[in-house]
């Protein structure tokens, strides 16, 4: 289910990779929740063997263990495997990359050196036979074969402008995958008019040329204040998977890792998808419990909040302005089920809840009324009949309706 990690880690720019006892690891950069900028000192990798339930690694690199110790930040990485060992492709916020190397997909990893011939941010690479196809940088993407055991870019090979921001909307985030024979580019997308979009290139050979195809997902809608996007697709099993970030907090920052299926056709291309909140499950049963973190989309003001105090930490749906046009996307549930249950809070006199399905002017079949609260935190629970039994798939809607201006919170809810 999306986001795919507890919701206590922030783990934006992601490469999934799959090692050969089919074991998913999961590389990105680490964003700190509520902070001023992106990204932290420290990489953490995650892995699982299912895509549902993931495991959290030990702190694998972090700028305290660079041969040149430094407080800036690390940006998106990139974990490769050749001969045996696990190269991790890091780099910093002021444009330094570097190589550090382990045993395991976990780490530790030891760091060996910044790679002196790249410099940008967001390093990609394909190991193919004996090669090393490294990429990297903003706004133009740079492509070249690497010497692993030397850590320097064979500058004969080195190509500029593989793609770029004015021809082909890249603003940065390159992560490279061949599939059926193809070198397929993954990138984030500012054609839309900010890089909410991964969108991606094909080309016959790693060095290009790349011609652009399309756009995989775009996360515009995950929050009001979202401003980027960075992922990479990969084949897990029989199926392939293409994993992004949503922000969080009303923030460009506090990014969350989520999965999307998707499916590659026979021409090559891949179709858009949206995103959902069942994720890499193929549905979400209708009793289970979820969080406000689930939504898939926002139309309207709401962002995720934290909650902590002494006995109990949680997050919540807040800033809810009832009778704006709100509101917030689940999707895809199945089951067949009678009422609903909310738990929310409210500073208004009353304000409702009309829970739609198949979209937000879809079939109302439950409206829950929310009481005044003394307090944003003031959670109560509310049960309502729905109209008619659900049965099916479906998404579903939550409109927020109300005396405008007044302010709702949302804590979780629940079909029975």
């Amino acid at each position: 289910m999306n986001p795919l990690l507890p919701s206590q880690y922030y783990i934006p720019d992601v490469e999934a990779r799959v090692d050969q006892d089919g074991t998913i690891y999961l590389y990105g950069s680490k964003d700190i929740v509520n902070d001023d900028d992106y990204c932290s000192n420290e990489y953490q990798v995650f892995y699982s063997k299912d895509m549902v339930h993931w495991e959290a690694g030990a702190i694998s690199f972090s700028t305290e263990q660079m041969q040149e110790k430094t407080d800036i930040r690390l940006y998106a990485p990139d974990c490769i495997k050749k001969d045996g060992k696990y190269y991790l492709l890091y780099c910093l916020a002021d444009g330094a990359e570097g190589i550090a190397e382990s045993e395991s997909p976990l780490g530790p990893f030891t760091d060996r050196g910044i790679i002196k011939e790249a410099h940008g941010i967001d390093p990609s690479a394909l190991v193919e036979k004996d090669k090393v196809y490294y990429f990297w940088g903003q706004m133009g993407l740079h492509g070249a074969e690497l010497d692993l055991e030397t850590g320097k870019i064979k500058e004969e090979t080195h190509k500029t402008n593989l793609l770029t921001q004015d021809e082909d909307g890249f603003h940065e985030g390159s992560s490279i995958r061949k599939i059926n024979g193809k070198y397929y580019m993954v990138y984030a997308d500012i054609s839309r008019g900010r890089p909410t979009c991964l969108g991606y290139a094909i080309s016959d050979n790693p060095l290009g040329p790349y011609e652009k195809k399309g756009i995989i997902i775009d996360n515009n809608g995950c929050d009001p204040s979202s401003w980027n996007d960075h992922g990479s697709i990969q084949k897990i099993g029989e199926d392939y998977y293409v994993f992004y970030h949503r922000s969080t907090h009303n923030s460009v920052y506090s990014r969350r890792v989520c999965a999307e299926k998707i499916q590659i056709n026979e021409d090559g291309t891949i179709d858009e998808v949206e995103m959902t909140t069942q994720g890499a499950e193929s549905h979400i049963p209708e009793t289970r419990v979820l969080t406000a973190s689930a939504f898939c989309k926002i139309n309207g003001k709401a962002y995720l909040e934290n909650y902590t105090s002494a006995t109990e930490s949680y997050e919540f749906l807040t800033n809810i302005h009832n009778g704006d046009g709100a509101y917030i996307k689940y999707y895809l549930f199945e089951g067949k089920t009678d009422k609903i249950q909310v738990k929310a809070s409210n500073t208004g006199l009353v304000s409702q809840i009309l829970v739609h399905l198949d979209g937000p002017d879809g079939e109302v079949v439950a409206e829950i009324q929310i009481r005044k609260s003394k307090g944003n935190y003031d959670f109560a629970e509310y049960e309502a009949p729905l109209k008619r039994s659900m049965e099916g798939r479906h998404s579903v809607y939550f409109e927020f309706a109300g005396s405008s201006g007044k302010l709702m919170n949302v804590k979780e809810f629940c079909f029975k």
